[in-house]
């Protein structure tokens, strides 16, 4: 199948191999543990004919640094500040040696989410977005958002004053919150959490107003008809689907407590209108994705109750494709296949959903733009 509509990649990481010491998440023998930059996504977008398949450009989300809230207590902001560097010479064409980019890349990025401390409330947070303004300097005007990760965060992290406060200060100022939970390892409770959150914001606002959240959830890891599946997220926005839980196989899922309490949270996060879904693949939670050939139809199968009960409470115009690159690459078979691979599953999605050519050109650009509000 040709690809028709131009896509927006709402969600991708970035990095050199300098940087890799400054990640939570590293170890030397993670299987990401090596540069990651706009010359490797490149080559992932790659076609086996040799071609683009149309990717106008990407939002960049933070790799998870090693951070805190407070900038006294170690290891601070330094990190998460020289991301924001890093990013800022991308959107430039400014590249040092060694950083696997060029000048001409500054076209593919359309929009930088870095790190902020949500926690700290509005006036560390003004403090900290002054501090990432100066060191963008003209590609301030990329940065659309911010994430602080919740997902690995104590319980009550996300219903603390700071955090709502903090919120409320986003959209004020007119950025996007991405938010990552996690219902499969952090359990429902967290999705519980996050929708008691959305309350807490819009507490005396127009539901139509106030910040806009990107959800990320995550779905697996996960059994499904043979299948093991990971790694569908939703960003307010929410990433990556908020992480169901797909180990429900077996009979009807939809009749299962878990999908049901599942689906009703997510209800209950869609009837804010601004928030919105990301369809982002990472096959890092799947049986590893062996040789060229992928049993597509069966992966959907497998994703196609949560797909459902997204777009019957989002709507095609909140829902939007990320790819959640380099994560989709391990298990995904590789930079060579992995992410062309989640792009047909989401592809699939779309064809059962019956969606018209207009709803998806929104799920593979448009919606990204106008959550994020870029050109």
């Amino acid at each position: 199948m040709s690809h028709q509509h131009q896509i927006v990649d709402s969600h991708i990481h970035l990095f050199p191999k300098s940087h890799l010491k400054t990640f939570t998440w590293y170890t030397e023998t993670s299987p990401l543990a090596n540069q990651h930059s706009i010359n490797e996504y490149r080559t992932a977008l790659t076609t086996p004919n040799g071609t683009n398949p149309g990717v106008r450009g990407f939002i960049f989300l933070e790799t998870d640094r090693l951070s805190s809230i407070q900038p006294s207590t170690t290891p601070g902001w330094t990190h998460a500040l020289d991301e924001v560097s890093y990013l800022a010479r991308i959107a430039l064409g400014t590249p040092i040696q060694g950083e696997g980019h060029k000048p001409a890349d500054k076209e593919l990025c359309l929009g930088i989410v870095p790190w902020a401390p949500v926690p700290g409330g509005r006036e560390l947070l003004r403090e900290y977005m002054g501090l990432a303004k100066e060191r963008a300097g003209d590609a301030f005007g990329k940065v659309c958002g911010v994430r602080y990760l919740v997902q690995d965060k104590e319980p009550g992290t996300m219903t603390m004053d700071g955090f709502v406060d903090g919120l409320r200060w986003l959209g004020e100022e007119g950025f996007v919150f991405d938010l990552g939970v996690d219902a499969r390892s952090g359990g429902l409770g967290q999705l519980k959490e996050a929708v008691e959150m959305l309350r807490g914001v819009y507490a005396g606002l127009d539901k139509g107003k106030g910040v806009t959240i990107v959800i990320s959830m995550f779905f697996g890891p996960g059994i499904c008809d043979g299948f093991v599946v990971g790694g569908f997220f939703a960003d307010v926005t929410t990433d990556h689907l908020c992480k169901p839980n797909l180990r429900l196989g077996g009979g009807d899922v939809s009749k299962h407590h878990e999908f049901v309490e599942w689906r009703e949270l997510v209800v209950q996060m869609a009837g804010y209108p601004k928030t919105y879904m990301k369809l982002s693949g990472a096959f890092s939670e799947l049986l590893p994705l062996e040789g060229e050939d992928c049993d597509i139809s069966g992966i959907v199968d497998c994703l196609q109750p949560w797909t459902d009960v997204v777009f019957d409470a989002f709507g095609a115009g909140r829902v939007m494709f990320g790819s959640d690159w380099p994560v989709c690459n391990v298990g995904g078979g590789g930079n060579e296949v992995s992410w062309g691979r989640w792009r047909r599953v989401v592809e699939e999605v779309l064809i059962r959903r019956g969606l018209s050519e207009e709803e998806k050109k929104g799920i593979w650009g448009d919606v990204a733009l106008k959550a994020y509000g870029i050109p």
